[in-house]
């Protein structure tokens, strides 16, 4: 299986596997990057859809990020293992666990620290998943939510747990400064199939876990099944609906996204 498909019609996907990824660390902090972040990179050039970071963290107990500056900018953060304690500019202050989804936009500037709420002592490394969204204007009014999602995951769906589609705006999803993305996860046990709906970008993370996903290329008469794993993505582009299934408990993280940097807005 070649690492990406392309047929005559537009549909396509490219598997991204977990050790591909761009890794950097400073000892207390390994990161594994789905799209290179760290350093001199243009963002919006190594962008999916409206996706420009996506990053799978491992902190240190006591480790983390000191108090730093982000702008235009919408932050999306989801522990996997351990807990996150955040503190921002404009007050917001609190611990993040698994389950618990956090949307800080940064609009017109914000600052904030991330670290390890464990202590040297406890010894329990932290394991986040943060992803950066281009907002739909800059300069908007910083804004910060979270959510605890566990009890909708527990019922092994889908589960959109973010979103700025309007076909959203009277879901439990938080919002997002994005009228073009979504966010969904699911936690899938085994025989439960889950359906990951269609879009001209996706964006599909494996947490944790093995998972199966069958549809690929159905457009164009093809039904691809590929296997993915813990830190493997898939990037897709105008792809049909998708199947995902898993003979043992996994994790998932995908977005839906209905532009890209290059694609003309409505």
């Amino acid at each position: 299986m070649s690492a990406q498909q392309t047929t005559e019609s537009s549909p396509s996907w490219r598997l991204i596997p977990a050790a591909d990824r761009h890794m950097w660390n400073d000892e207390a902090i390994d990161s594994r990057q789905s799209f290179p972040a760290t350093g001199s990179f243009n963002l919006a050039a190594n962008a999916h859809g409206m996706l420009l970071v996506h990053n799978d963290d491992v902190v240190d107990a006591g480790a983390g990020f000191d108090t730093h500056q982000h702008h235009d900018a919408e932050i999306v953060t989801w522990v996997v293992e351990g807990s996150l304690h955040h503190k921002d500019s404009h007050g917001s202050e609190g611990v993040l666990t698994p389950g618990v989804v956090q949307r800080m936009s940064a609009g017109s500037g914000i600052r904030h620290s991330e670290r390890n709420a464990s202590t040297r002592s406890e010894n329990q490394r932290l394991r986040v998943v943060q992803m950066w969204i281009a907002p739909e204007y800059a300069g908007g009014t910083p804004d910060y939510a979270e959510a605890d999602v566990n009890a909708a995951l527990a019922r092994g769906d889908l589960v959109t747990i973010v979103s700025g589609l309007e076909r959203d705006i009277d879901s439990p999803a938080m919002s997002i400064g994005n009228s073009y993305v979504a966010l969904h996860a699911a936690r899938l046990t085994p025989g439960h199939p889950v359906t990951i709906p269609r879009a001209p970008f996706g964006h599909l993370f494996v947490v944790s876990g093995t998972i199966s996903v069958t549809g690929l290329g159905q457009e164009a008469g093809v039904d691809e099944h590929i296997v993915l794993d813990e830190g493997d993505a898939l990037r897709t582009v105008d792809n049909a609906e998708l199947s995902v299934t898993s003979d043992a408990p996994a994790e998932i993280l995908f977005w839906e996204m209905h532009t890209s940097f290059d694609a003309p807005r409505h």
